[in-house]
């Protein structure tokens, strides 16, 4: 007999997760290190009698191939590189690198905030977001899922809303709120609202109706059955919904930060990017991911203990 779906030892789940990251690593490490993969560039170790090319300054690896043939076909001195990757794309050990030293060096300018200040302020600003989004989208979403009243009366508007891109209304929420974190926020939460409360309404219709009709059964009115049946019974669905909404939130994060005056990691990775630190630029993106994955995996963690009865929590 075929197994549609056969369940996969601890060990080779560990295994593929590993896998999941050495491959991308991998790719990486090829490019960066591989000069005959890509290295688009050559870093000028010697300018020979080319007028323009300057010591440690890269340069096009067609141009300085025409230049190093045009200085042999004239008998002049022959300029020296070595074959490199653009500046925007460094290479794994220096990422690396930057992760400790991004902590560990003082800003450019005096006042600045250090990396791990601006961390901090994005985390708050995503959370600070996510929560008052799940304040109002999480309740609305299950009241859409268990009255057709109320479903047909917010989901129509919900439903045009969303489409809507949250960055478009930044000008709007500076000019309401302010220039400092207001509008961010108010940024994430309509990124992240609307397609909360489409969801939550769909996983409040999928609880099997054998569960509602032996609330009704048993005497429960409408108000005991979403409390007693609804609620307790889509909570495991709505706890793993909440989890990817919640890296919503992170990705709308970098946008909500340009609204008004630049702040958080945002601020530190333009910031960088400016300097041409592309090193510490990928070290503040994996930070961010490092984050997000902790967090969510916390999160699997704890709903697993919360939802003991539920099958899904233990996938």
């Amino acid at each position: 007999m075929v197994k549609i779906s056969q369940a996969l030892s601890a060990k080779q789940s560990i295994s593929l997760g590993v896998l999941s990251f050495l491959l991308p690593l991998l790719v990486w490490c090829a490019v960066s290190y591989l000069p005959f993969i890509w290295h688009s560039q050559v870093m000028i170790q010697s300018a020979g009698d080319v007028v323009y090319f300057e010591p440690n300054t890269r340069i096009e690896r067609d141009v300085f191939n025409m230049e190093a043939h045009n200085m042999q076909a004239q008998g002049l001195r022959v300029p020296e590189g070595t074959p490199v990757n653009p500046v925007y794309l460094p290479a794994p050990h220096e990422v690396a690198k930057a992760l400790v030293t991004a902590f560990t060096t003082a800003p450019p300018q005096p006042g600045d905030p250090w990396l791990h200040q601006s961390l901090w302020h994005s985390v708050k600003l995503v959370f600070i977001a996510f929560f008052i989004s799940s304040l109002i989208g999480v309740p609305l979403g299950i009241l859409c899922g268990h009255s057709r009243i109320i479903s047909r009366l917010v989901e129509p508007f919900v439903e045009f809303f969303r489409y809507l891109p949250a960055p478009a209304f930044g000008a709007l929420m500076v000019a309401i709120l302010g220039i400092y974190d207001a509008p961010k926020i108010a940024i994430i939460v309509i990124g992240t609202l609307f397609q909360q409360i489409l969801i939550i309404a769909n996983t409040t219709r999928k609880l099997e109706n054998g569960l509602l009709e032996a609330g009704l059964t048993l005497g429960a009115n409408r108000r005991q059955l979403l409390s007693h049946v609804v609620i307790p019974g889509i909570l495991p669905d709505v706890y793993r919904d909440q989890r990817v909404l919640l890296g919503w939130a992170w990705t709308y994060l970098i946008v909500a930060e340009l609204v008004g005056t630049s702040s958080g990691i945002t601020w530190f990775i333009t910031q960088q990017a400016r300097y041409q630190n592309f090193d510490n630029v990928y070290a503040a993106i994996l930070i961010i991911g490092v984050i997000g994955l902790v967090t969510d995996l916390m999160l699997a963690w704890l709903g697993k203990r919360l939802f003991r009865w539920d099958k899904g929590a233990k996938k």
